[in-house]
């Protein structure tokens, strides 16, 4: 079965950083397009970011762009997010989903606080 694992959440003050991974297995990685979401409370998800199979493309919300990053590292079934200067409106649970599969992952938590 597919799964994804997403780690690397936490709690960071304005301007910090965080990288999250999502671990992924069950289906060949490596031809899977990926994507992050995020969830606030009372907000519907929203996509943050993808990432093309080949990392030929890279597409980000509005409101991060400049500061996130996403990333996959193929030999590692591993799809990155780096999150710089972090901001309050970043709270959210994030989640990682194979692009064109109905799964997600359990989710890690950021938490932006001053």
């Amino acid at each position: 079965q597919v799964q994804l694992v997403e780690s690397g959440g936490g709690l960071v003050q304005p301007g910090e950083s965080l990288r999250l991974s999502c671990v992924a297995s069950g289906f060949t990685f490596r031809d899977a397009a990926m994507n992050w979401y995020r969830q606030a409370p009372g907000k519907e998800r929203e996509l943050v970011a993808s990432i093309s199979h080949s990392d030929t493309n890279r597409q980000y919300t509005d409101s991060v762009k400049g500061r996130f990053t996403i990333s996959r590292d193929d030999a590692k079934n591993t799809v990155y997010l780096q999150m710089n200067n972090l901001k309050s409106e970043d709270t959210a649970v994030y989640y990682c989903k194979v692009r064109d599969l109905n799964v997600w992952g359990q989710g890690t938590q950021v938490t932006v606080s001053s």
